[in-house]
């Protein structure tokens, strides 16, 4: 039995759900979110709360069951708190600066990157080496955090590149002399 499916998702104050079939359709003070879950729960409004139940007792309905009472809690802190990635540049030279929508980086390539950030994403650097990336979608954001990440990974020997702030980077030893 699914502990994390028994476990109704509580809406809080100023955030309100509605169920059409299998679409559930979150509004609170960031915006509204939409999920369509499989035919295999069951989902109602109880009480304040967001109930997922499976339909009958295969292993895919189980399966189902924990997934999608998560994506249902991702929706409700999605439009209530929102989502919040910091991502951290380390190297000599490495920095970002917004350009409008876009950010700039500078990486130690032959050229600047420009990313385009997307819609629904916002992207913020309170300082040129550090990027904060907020949306209320989790998927969205860290696709984002990683794109941006994968324009130049941190290498083990110094540290280089551009890491999440709580990532911890494996460092190796140099040549020996």
């Amino acid at each position: 039995m699914s502990r994390i499916g028994k476990k109704p998702v509580a809406l809080p104050s100023g955030v309100e759900a509605k169920i059409d079939g299998q679409t559930v359709e979150v509004k609170g003070p960031k915006g509204v979110r939409s999920f369509t879950a499989t035919d295999d729960v069951t989902l109602a409004v109880e009480d304040g709360a967001l109930a997922v139940t499976p339909r009958g007792k295969s292993k895919r309905a189980r399966q189902q069951w924990g997934m999608t009472r998560t994506m249902v809690a991702n929706l409700v802190t999605g439009v209530t708190d929102g989502f919040k990635k910091e991502l951290e540049i380390n190297g000599v030279g490495y920095r970002a600066a917004m350009e409008g929508k876009n950010i700039k980086l500078s990486l130690g390539l032959s050229h600047d990157v420009v990313f385009q950030v997307p819609d629904g994403v916002t992207v913020t650097a309170p300082k040129n080496t550090q990027l904060i990336v907020e949306g209320i979608d989790e998927q969205q954001v860290g696709q984002v955090a990683a794109n941006i990440r994968a324009w130049r990974k941190p290498e083990p020997y110094k540290g280089k590149g551009i890491k999440y702030v709580d990532e911890y980077i494996f460092r190796k030893e140099g040549k020996k002399k």
